[in-house]
């Protein structure tokens, strides 16, 4: 029997039963499998990413493992030097001695960018957390860009745009791309799906139609894109995959072994009726 602690991106999502399936069904197993497991009090979001601070707060707390939920570059270097095990759960994790399990993403946004390139799209945007965007973009940022740098297209912080992680500041970046702005973006990408539906509400709310006048495209899915007409854009992977990957890993650090393999899960895009061409509007 371990103690395995979760530290959550964000709170708010992950107490949400709809929202995070894949968390509640590995908690389910685990415990089923006699294991305690429990959420750090505070997200990362709480504790404002800051590593020095999580770090102080993790090393405190009495635990045989971490699960590490979607996190940033800096706290995942920190975590592969010490001694208790973690599992990153998302998160960028490249070159790092951790063990890691989540979806590849890389080729499905390659995809949804081709596919709004092809629609005629050239004023795309990347909505992401800043932990997506530094010290660098990560991998699916990358590829992002790089579809664009291919087509010709120059990017820059229009393209990847950095922003308030608070419903106001979400709020502003959308209001300064589309009620300011005399070149508002054709096609939005939006990384959480609750971001999503916050834009959604917020291009609604303008009377700015989709996708007659702007292209949405969600990186996650959310059982709600499954009662929409027309469907959503969007990345799908499988989260059965993943919930096995995190009930072995945990199994084999009760073993005493040392798993540091990453198992990345394929995701691929789905085009939906929430993209469309460019001027049709």
């Amino acid at each position: 029997m371990l103690r395995v602690g979760i530290l959550r991106h964000d709170v708010h999502l992950t107490d949400d039963l709809q929202s995070n399936l894949f968390l509640i069904e590995a908690i389910r197993h685990l415990e089923a499998a006699g294991h305690i497991v429990f959420s750090y009090k505070k997200s990362m979001i709480e504790l404002k990413h800051d590593v020095r601070r999580m770090a102080l707060q993790l090393a405190k707390t009495p635990v045989d493992a971490w699960l590490i939920d979607a996190g940033s570059r800096d706290l995942l270097e920190w975590c592969a030097t010490q001694q208790t095990p973690c599992l990153a759960m998302a998160g960028r994790t490249g070159g790092l001695p951790l063990a890691r399990t989540g979806p590849d993403k890389v080729p499905a946004y390659r995809a949804a960018t081709r596919r709004l390139l092809e629609l005629g799209h050239r004023r795309i945007v990347l909505i992401v957390r800043e932990a997506r965007r530094t010290p660098g973009p990560g991998n699916c940022e990358c590829a992002f860009l790089d579809e664009l740098a291919t087509h010709g297209i120059p990017t820059g912080d229009y393209n990847l745009p950095k922003w308030e992680e608070t419903p106001a500041g979400f709020a502003k970046l959308l209001d300064g791309y589309f009620r300011t702005r005399t070149t508002p973006p054709t096609a939005l990408i939006i990384d959480e799906f609750s971001h999503y539906f916050a834009a959604a509400v917020f291009l609604a709310r303008h009377r700015i139609h989709v996708p007659e006048q702007v292209s949405l495209v969600s990186t996650d899915f959310d059982s709600v894109i499954a009662w929409c007409q027309p469907d959503i854009a969007h990345i799908k992977w499988d989260y059965a995959t993943m919930v096995r990957r995190v009930v072995r890993w945990v199994a084999a650090v009760a073993k005493g072994k040392a798993d540091r393999n990453v198992i990345n899960i394929p995701a691929e895009f789905v085009a939906g009726g929430s993209i469309g061409p460019v001027g049709k509007g």
